[in-house]
């Protein structure tokens, strides 16, 4: 039997004028437009497409502008597709996409999503303030290789995306040292990020309090879905599995190559990848080219889908 999963993407996919085909043409994308608006108290549709695009770009506003666009792509993708949208065997997202996939499994409704995600967004760019931190990715330089040079440099893995693409975070002169060092060891390319700070590391110990405070204050159902939490690359069944994982994931490394598989290895075949760009596409296909992906993040997709 063909098994689906739904994989939200994370920052770093945003871009301006992202969703506004749904907006102009889709009333449940416009709806979530609107809803995220009244539930941040400004125009954040605005900003998603007019930009600056370097205002798009702060942690601060990437983070709700990308739970919204995802959002809005799944209700577009439902309203359009209805029936035709098979409901997924399980869902998931990449860091901050998380928060997306835990909307679509019925965790917490999209407003409040988009709070957590603001919060989040704000308690990292003030941690990011406190301690300088970076990440570049490393391309081309297996695990094993990297977690030494790692060690050397006192740096961490954030992200394990794919073989061969891993993002390592930390102090920015230890991130610098560590680029050199990898460059040493055989990686093919290693790549500075343009992020505010040292994501999914222990710099992010600040957040990451500050973030258990609010998601202790707000009402989580159990998911209806599975959701593959980042840190455990295992199902979240549970309010108190959701909940940990959430508290865990700021300073945790976001296992993306092992949810992967994990859901091919429970029968998954095919990937939706819901939201702008085709980032997770790229690194699923690199993960295992077996498997059919598809990428619903424009009106276009959208209504291929139910042709």
């Amino acid at each position: 039997m063909t098994q689906t999963a739904w994989v939200f993407p994370g920052q770093g996919s945003q871009s301006v004028g992202m969703c506004r085909d749904l907006y102009d043409n889709v009333k449940s994308a416009r709806t979530v437009f609107e809803q995220a608006d009244k539930a941040l108290g400004f125009a954040l549709t605005e900003l998603c497409f007019k930009g600056p695009e370097e205002e798009l770009r702060q942690t601060i506003n990437a983070q709700p502008a990308l739970v919204t666009a995802g959002y809005a792509c799944l209700e577009a993708a439902r309203e359009i597709n209805g029936n035709k949208l098979a409901v997924p065997a399980f869902t998931s997202g990449h860091s901050l996409g998380e928060y997306t996939a835990l909307v679509a499994a019925g965790v917490f409704d999209f407003s409040t999503a988009i709070r957590l995600a603001r919060e989040r967004g704000r308690l990292m760019h003030e941690a990011g303030q406190k301690r300088a931190g970076a990440m570049a990715a490393i391309l081309g330089l297996d695990e094993t290789k990297l977690a030494e040079v790692c060690k050397q440099s006192d740096t961490i893995m954030a992200n394990i995306n794919s073989p061969g693409q891993i993002v390592i975070s930390g102090a920015a002169e230890n991130i610098a040292k560590a680029m050199e060092l990898a460059t040493a060891a055989g990686a093919g390319r290693t790549v500075p990020l343009q992020v505010s700070g040292a994501f999914h590391s222990p710099l992010m110990q600040p957040a990451a309090e500050g973030l258990t405070k609010y998601i202790d204050a707000t009402a989580f159902n159990s998911p209806s879905i599975p959701v593959i939490g980042n840190v455990t690359a295992l199902p979240l069944t549970t309010t108190e599995d959701v909940k940990n994982e959430l508290k865990k994931q700021l300073l945790s490394p976001v296992q993306w190559q092992r949810s992967i598989e994990y859901m091919v290895q429970k029968g998954v075949t095919t990937f939706i990848e819901i939201g702008p760009g085709r980032v997770l596409t790229g690194l699923i296909k690199r993960i295992n080219k077996e498997v059919a992906t598809q990428n619903l993040g424009d009106l276009a997709a959208i209504k291929a889908l139910s042709a």
